[in-house]
Order: structure tokens, then C-alpha cells, then sequence
């Protein structure tokens, strides 16, 4: 699929340039904002819906769920269709189930909205990622990708601290609402300005792959989600979920193998460095969403931070990325890409380290600054890794490869929240015997003054005050342990940077700005 049509030179101005790149970013702005936005609502969505607490978390999986299965197609509908039809649809599609979840009177309804949100929304990121590769030149695609993944990355640390805004203020119905203007503005910029590429109108599509890789992203998506509600392989539903995962991604490798022409490309996989950006991804997607779930818990259960202080102290990280990004824009067309992935990893390194000897009360200036320098550090990593991706592969396949790549950093963010919260969950309970072991009437320390007063075993309050204790030193242990199985989980990041080739020079960067 040629991007001739979709470069810079097929635009009149730089007005025409700069709408477009305006609405992309928009697009991938809500997509990414409302995979964590309506999180903190779900307590509120549960009582106005009358829904159970297992029931409300299907207005999370469906979302989920559809969108995972619904990304790897991206490229054969653009291609078939037209890039701009296909955003257009997407864009139109994506506000108004985004409205009809506002408007959801029951649970069956909203579920079936959000799904349908999932559906539409799953082409937005990959979509804009394609445009606003094609829009400049490879020396420019630095700064235009540094714009591209301050959506991406900022997106999901913000969903929270908006959701609870929104909802403390108006209803948890404007989480969904607040989509509404920002879909029609950019669908109508995209319908005005954009500039459609060539359709191939006799491709045929490979329903067979796309079955059997649904099937296996569905069951996946589904296992990782319910697996801890459910107690794992203890559960009849999640050994099924396991089978049919298993049994659909090795169906999809051998059709993909075997086929001639299957709906995700050959030609990606024979790449590199792409195909080195994809385990990247993986790696960074895990540590994003992970840290960013964990952290709320810690600061309100433990440190005693309010709700609105936790989301002050979380925007230092999405700070930091910015930050990064537009140092890493400027300087990737001189900077050998694996050197600043490199340092953008040992910085991450250095940060999980720190974090992994938190305690609740760690002051206000170490939770700020470690915060922004791990969004430095994930600025360093993000950007480098999809200019490294894109760096050596035909323009045709920029589309097929973005929403691949999009894929896999979704599936290694479900598979690190899922990870970390179970490592979460079972930590908790073995630091809780360990120290709860300590307690016996030969421990002098607990019948010494004060301790003696308020952990009286021989009395109900006591023990509670005691468990309460045990409880909270138990979580701390926990909390730390997660920390450093990231810390860990970031390692193979610098064994990928040794595996990848240097990526092609550029030319060099012309003194203008990406956009005057």
C-alpha cells in the first residue's frame, strides 16, 4: 500500500498537515485514555446498573477483549477499503457506541456498547501510528513519533486521574461522554483533510487465520483478565480459556506458515529489527500497565493518600515521559537508536531498584522524582523502539505492522497486570503466615508497654489491631516484591538491543521545526 498519497508533498499547506496530525493524535489519545479511564468508576457503574462486582468487570474485559481481537486486521481493511474510509468509520464508530455507553440503563446494554467501542477503537492507534509515518520523512520521524507515543504512553497514566474527576463531579456517565467532542472534531478533520491512499480492491480475506488468531487473543484475554477472581487452573473456565488460547495461537503460526497469503504479512517476520521491536514492545507494555495498576493501591492503602493526591503524584511520570520524548525526537536522526535505548532501560532499571525498597512512608520528593525519571527513562525506550521497528520495512507494510506491533504491546500489558497481580495476591498471603508466625506468648516484644495495650491477644480489638498490623507489613512485602520481579522483567530489554542491527542513517535533520 503506497503512502504517495498520504505524504507531506500531497498537502497544499502546513495547516492541511497539521489538522490531520491533530486528529490522529486525537484518535489515539481516546483509544489509549479508555483503556484504564473507566477503571475507577466501575464502584459507581455497579450500584446505578445493579450489576455484581464479578459482573461490572465485563465493562473492562469486553472493551478488552474486542479490541485485542479486532487489531490484527488493521492493515487488509485499510488496504481494501482506503485508509481514510476505514479511520473515518473507526472515528464515527468509536463516539457513538462511546455516547450509547453513557446512556447504558442496564448491564447487558452497557457490556454490549463497550464491546462494540472495543470494536471500533481497536484501528485508532495503529491507524494514526501509519498516518503519521507517511505525513514526514524518515529524518522528521523521530519528532512525529515522539507526538504519536505521548498519547500512547501518557494516556493510560492519565485514565484514572480523569475517570475520578469526572466522576466525583458529574456522573461516571461522562467518562464515556467526555469522547464525544473529540470523535466528531477529529472525524470531521480527517473527512476534510486527509488524504486517502490506494485501495486494492481484489484482495480476499483470510478468514481462517483471522478465526483460529481470535479464538486464541479471546481466550487469552479472557484468561489473564478472570484468572485471579477465578483461582487460576483451579477453575474449570480458565482451563478451557488456557486450551482453546493455546490450541488457537499454534493453529494461527502453522496456517501463517503454510498459507500464501495470510492477513498478517510474511515479509514483517523476516525483518530484524522489527521483529526485535516486537519483544520491546512486549517488555514495555508489561512494565507500563503493570506499574501504573499498582501503583494507586499503594499510595491510597498504604501511604494514606487521598484519591485526588494519588493522581497528583502519578502526572510526574507522564510529565517525564513528555519530557523524554521530545529530547529523543530532536536527537534520534544522530544518536545511534540502541544507545538511547539503552539508557533509556538502565534508567528504568534504576527506578524499579528504588522502588523495590518503598516503604509507606517514603516521602513526598522520592515518590515524585523516581516517578519522573521512570517516565524519562520509558520516553528513552518507547520512541527509539518503534523508530527501530519501521526503519528498515517497505512503506506498504507500515500498516499491518503498526497494528501487529500494537497488538503485542497490549497482550504484554495484560499478561504484566495479570502477572503482577497475582505475584501481588500470593506474596501477600505468604509474607502474612511468615510474620504471623512470629506471634506467640514467647515474643516478649508484644507484652512491653504500649504493645501490650493495644495487641492484646486476649482480647478482640487486639487482635484485629495486630492483624491489621500483620496485614499492612505483609502488603509492603509484596508491593516490594512485584517491583523487583519488574526490575527483573527489564533485563532482556538490553539482550534484545545486542540482537538488533543499527539502523540506517538519515539525512540530517534540516534546522526548521517539525511544524512551522
Amino acid at each position: 500500500m503506497s503512502s504517495t498519497l498520504g505524504s507531506s508533498e500531497a498537502y497544499e499547506n502546513k495547516f492541511e498537515l497539521m489538522i490531520v496530525l491533530l486528529c490522529a493524535m486525537a484518535g489515539t489519545l481516546m483509544q489509549a485514555l479508555d483503556t484504564t479511564i473507566a477503571n475507577v468508576a466501575l464502584p459507581y457503574m455497579q450500584g446505578s446498573l445493579q450489576a455484581s462486582r464479578d459482573q461490572i468487570t465485563w465493562v473492562l474485559t469486553s472493551y478488552i477483549v474486542a479490541a485485542a481481537i479486532m487489531t490484527a486486521p488493521v492493515g487488509w481493511f485499510a488496504a481494501r477499503f482506503g485508509r481514510k474510509k476505514f479511520v473515518i468509520i473507526s472515528l464515527l464508530g468509536f463516539t457513538v457506541t462511546s455516547m450509547l455507553c453513557g446512556m447504558a440503563q442496564n448491564l447487558d446494554q452497557i457490556v454490549t456498547f463497550r464491546l462494540l467501542q472495543g470494536v471500533f477503537g481497536a484501528a485508532l492507534a495503529p491507524l494514526s501510528q501509519s498516518i503519521m509515518l507517511d505525513l514526514y520523512p524518515a529524518e522528521k520521524r523521530g519528532q512525529v513519533m515522539a507526538i504519536w507515543g505521548m498519547g500512547i504512553m501518557v494516556g493510560p497514566i492519565l485514565g484514572p486521574t480523569l475517570g475520578g474527576y469526572l466522576t466525583d463531579h458529574y456522573t461516571w456517565r461522562w467518562v464515556f461522554y467526555v469522547n464525544v467532542p473529540f470523535g466528531v472534531a477529529a472525524s470531521t478533520g480527517i473527512w476534510l483533510y486527509l488524504k486517502d491512499t490506494v485501495r486494492n480492491t481484489k484482495l480476499r480475506f483470510d478468514w481462517s487465520g483471522f478465526v483460529v488468531l481470535a479464538f486464541g487473543i479471546g481466550a487469552l484475554q479472557l484468561m489473564l483478565d478472570r484468572g485471579q477472581t477465578k483461582n487460576w487452573f483451579s477453575s474449570v473456565e480458565i482451563l478451557a480459556e488456557a486450551v482453546v488460547a493455546g490450541l488457537g495461537l499454534y493453529l494461527f503460526i502453522v496456517h501463517m506458515v503454510t498459507t500464501s497469503k495470510p492477513f498478517i504479512p510474511k515479509p514483517l517476520f523476516k525483518d530484524r529489527n522489527f521483529v526485535s521491536a516486537l519483544a520491546l514492545m512486549f517488555l514495555i507494555g508489561l512494565v507500563l500497565l503493570a506499574s501504573s495498576a499498582l501503583l494507586p493501591p499503594y499510595l491510597q492503602n498504604l501511604s494514606g493518600y487521598s484519591v485526588t493526591d494519588t493522581g497528583l503524584l502519578m502526572a510526574p511520570r507522564g510529565i517525564g515521559t513528555m519530557f523524554a520524548m521530545m529530547i529523543v525526537g530532536r536527537i534520534s536522526n544522530r544518536v545511534d537508536a540502541r544507545l538511547l535505548l539503552g539508557f533509556g532501560t538502565m534508567v528504568i532499571l534504576g527506578t524499579m531498584w528504588s522502588m523495590a525498597h518503598w516503604n509507606p512512608s517514603v516521602s513526598v520528593y522520592t515518590l515524585v522524582s523516581v516517578s519522573f525519571t521512570q517516565g524519562i527513562g520509558l520516553g528513552f525506550v518507547f520512541i527509539p523502539a518503534n523508530l527501530v521497528a519501521f526503519a528498515t520495512l517497505e512503506g506498504s507494510l507500515r500498516t499491518d505492522a503498526s497494528a501487529f506491533l500494537n497488538l503485542i504491546r497490549n497482550i504484554g500489558s495484560a499478561i504484566g497486570v495479570s502477572v503482577t497481580t497475582t505475584l501481588l495476591a500470593d506474596n501477600m498471603q505468604i509474607a502474612h503466615a511468615s510474620l504471623a508466625s512470629q506471634i506467640t506468648p514467647f515474643n516478649r516484644a508484644l507484652f512491653l508497654n504500649g504493645p501490650s495495650l493495644f495487641w492484646n491477644t486476649q482480647l478482640p480489638t487486639g487482635l484485629m489491631g495486630l492483624n491489621a498490623m500483620v496485614q499492612k507489613n505483609a502488603a509492603v512485602i509484596a508491593y516490594a516484591d512485584d517491583f523487583f520481579f519488574m526490575f527483573l522483567t527489564c533485563i532482556p530489554i538490553l539482550i534484545v538491543i545486542l540482537i538488533m542491527k543499527a539502523p540506517p542513517k538519515v539525512a540530517a535533520l534540516e534546522t526548521a521545526e517539525l511544524i512551522e
